[in-house]
């Protein structure tokens, strides 16, 4: 699986409300890497997708991998939540 996909990448910045000048502040990388690569045109270096891909986990994005149905973005479940003894409950 790739790190990060561009369907990813521009969901996730939607869920966070986030233009790609501020992934690319968040990452460390140009605007314009951001843009060809979401637009398809082109693939960054190795670094650029993981620092892209890492900040948006950093604010709270989950990527979801095929095994588990389909490629996709969510957010993170708090791990308080993950651990509720209430979700048992009926």
């Amino acid at each position: 699986m790739d790190v990060l996909s561009p369907a990813q990448c521009r969901g996730a910045r939607a869920m966070l409300g986030w233009s790609q000048d501020r992934l690319a502040q968040a990452a460390g990388v140009s605007k314009p890497t951001i843009n060809s690569f979401e637009q398809g045109r082109r693939s960054p270096m190795p670094q650029n997708l993981e620092a892209m891909k890492r900040a948006l986990e950093e604010a709270g994005i989950e990527f979801i991998g095929r095994n588990t149905g389909g490629r996709g973005v969510r957010f993170q479940l708090p791990d308080a939540e993950e651990d509720s003894p209430l979700e048992n409950e009926s």
